[in-house]
């Protein structure tokens, strides 16, 4: 309730100051976004690397593997909650892949136009690194089926790839993804690809982005997000050991699409920004919610060596730099 203004001219100066500053702080609170506190997870349990589109109404999740699946998959209506589905998103590997579940890692699924693509990473047969392969699908609900003779993207003398996600600018569709370094004691980078609409064969070399040179990034920099916001490319990336507390996301600006890209000081989320509510927090996705404002998808733990389950976020950007609701700026 707002504070009743008397007639006493003595007070009134001062009786206006406390009704702007009240003014102020009710439209700070409208101006945040619906569900932006981090007060738990979403999907409270085994759930990494989460990649989220939106169907019509519908939410579709996708997750590295666990439940017995190679992709986990869940839905929800309002990205706060989730039904996780029974079904595996993908099934069946490409023939290129070793048939080992506990290899399969980090979906991103996006609509083509015509249907679903799924990109997801598993160990090659031919060169014993992670690398990313191709998958379609009529539906979000699946299953999708692996498309290709061979990985769609494997330098194996890189170390592999792993990490895929999407961008589109002006009707061209690329690829994000990372070089696998960190296996063989080489240098991450990340890259952008671009591919056919469908997303089953490449049409262009790969540009690098950004490699890890920060001492809070450790030896690796992994899983990247581009968006643009208010004329600024935002590369989202996640860094460090994903098993340790250590590991955090950060993020980096760019004025063109293949940069160069200039790196924050400081992580955007961190074990410490979130006072210890959320731990490792990284994987991450951007979407926009029912209410048409941005959030920002995680996969964290309550603790360290907890499952790493599903977190959303509100996210804003402040001259085209992103600020994480619930978490502390630059910490």
């Amino acid at each position: 309730m707002l504070p009743v203004l008397h007639h006493d001219a003595t007070h009134r100066p001062h009786r206006l100051l406390v009704l702007l500053a009240v003014l102020a702080a009710v439209l700070c609170h409208a101006a945040a976004p619906a569900g932006a506190a981090v007060s738990g997870p979403v999907i409270d349990r085994e759930f990494a690397d989460p990649d989220v589109v939106k169907a019509g109404g519908t939410y579709h999740a996708y997750a590295t593997n666990g439940g017995g699946k190679n992709i986990q998959h869940a839905t929800s209506r309002d990205l706060v909650h989730w039904t996780v589905v029974g079904a595996d998103a993908l099934p069946a590997l490409g023939a290129w892949a070793v048939p080992d579940r506990g290899k399969v890692w980090a979906p991103e699924v996006y609509d083509n136009g015509t249907g679903f693509t799924m990109h997801y990473t598993a160990l090659d047969r031919a060169g014993g690194k992670q690398c990313i392969g191709a998958a379609l699908s009529p539906s979000p609900d699946g299953p999708f089926r692996p498309v290709g003779d061979g990985p769609l993207v494997c330098p194996v003398a890189e170390g592999g790839a792993i990490d895929a996600s999407s961008y589109t600018e002006n009707g061209r569709r690329y690829m994000l993804w990372k070089n696998d370094g960190n296996c063989c004691e080489m240098d991450t980078w990340l890259h952008l690809q671009p591919v056919s609409r469908d997303g089953t064969r490449t049409t262009g070399p790969a540009v690098r982005l950004i490699k890890q040179d920060r001492p809070w990034e450790g030896k690796v920099v992994e899983a990247p997000t581009l968006v643009k916001r208010a004329g600024h490319y935002v590369l989202f990336y996640s860094a460090d050991f994903y098993g340790e507390d250590a590991y955090k996301t950060g993020y980096a600006l760019a004025s063109r699409l293949t940069g160069p890209y200039t790196k924050a000081e400081a992580p955007l989320m961190s074990t410490k920004s979130f006072a210890d509510a959320v731990h490792s927090p990284g994987g991450q996705d951007v979407v926009t919610g029912p209410d048409g404002r941005d959030r920002i998808v995680f996969h964290g733990r309550r603790a360290l060596g907890s499952p790493r389950a599903m977190y959303v976020a509100g996210l804003g950007f402040e001259n085209g730099r992103p600020v994480v609701r619930g978490g502390a700026a630059g910490a």
